[in-house]
């Protein structure tokens, strides 16, 4: 199989609870970043038995393989499936299929500047250079599609004293025309983990999706690999 088939394989097991085929896809000295579970494989093993069928939730999950093929290390961000926004879309609307290779490094060092400047507040003034007029497809559960709706989200939480900051980028992942940044900030003064999936079009921000998780409090913690 492949990386991404084997990823595919072992998140298919909360589904099925084959315990035996998770223990197969895992390096023994797995890494876990979900604060919510031990590390090591056993602990994932034993978490594939008791959450089968346990309900859906909306997911990003990053793996790294080591050099036998092993499933070695995991992060992740996890919400609940929600309404759809006010442009009728959800978390998990479709994803066109990923093109342009030979931009993956010329979009991520697109966002790695989007982030900087807008997300992060350094230079908000060049936020309209980085997409292509009011055209841009949202799939947040509660912004509307367009530059102009997520104006209009922000503004609302601003006059509710709610606050969305980016204060450090963990990791930004590129493929083609996609890339994903994970990031860790605040929202509504909470430590959270922001996990954003840009689509690139003619280097511009076309598309985004995302899931925000808090950051559970560092008592609650099953593992000490930290969030990130």
């Amino acid at each position: 199989m492949t990386q991404i088939e084997k990823a595919k394989e072992l998140i298919n097991t909360f589904a099925t609870g084959d315990a035996d085929k998770a223990a197969s896809l895992l390096a023994e000295d797995y890494i876990q970043h979900n604060l919510a579970y031990g590390t090591g494989r056993d602990a994932f093993v034993a978490s594939v038995k008791y959450l089968a069928g346990a309900g859906e939730q909306v997911a990003f999950d990053i793996f790294r393989f080591d050099d036998e093929g092993k499933i070695a290390e995991h992060w992740d961000n996890l919400a609940d499936k929600a309404a759809p926004n006010p442009s009728g879309r959800t978390h998990t609307d479709y994803v066109a299929p990923v093109k342009d290779l030979e931009k993956t490094e010329e979009n991520r060092k697109l966002v790695k500047e989007f982030l900087y400047d807008v997300m992060q507040g350094n230079n908000p003034a060049k936020t309209p250079e980085y997409f292509d007029g009011d055209t841009y497809i949202q799939h947040n559960t509660g912004i509307a599609d367009g530059l102009s709706g997520l104006s209009s989200a922000l503004e609302a939480l601003a006059a509710q004293n709610i606050h969305m900051i980016y204060i450090k980028v963990h990791q930004v992942l590129a493929q083609g025309n996609y890339v994903l940044a994970v990031s860790e900030g605040t929202f509504g003064g909470a430590p959270t983990s922001y996990y954003d999936l840009w689509r690139v079009e003619n280097g511009k921000i076309a598309e985004h999706w995302d899931v925000m998780e808090t950051i559970a409090d560092r008592e609650s913690w099953q593992n000490t690999n930290g969030k990130f």
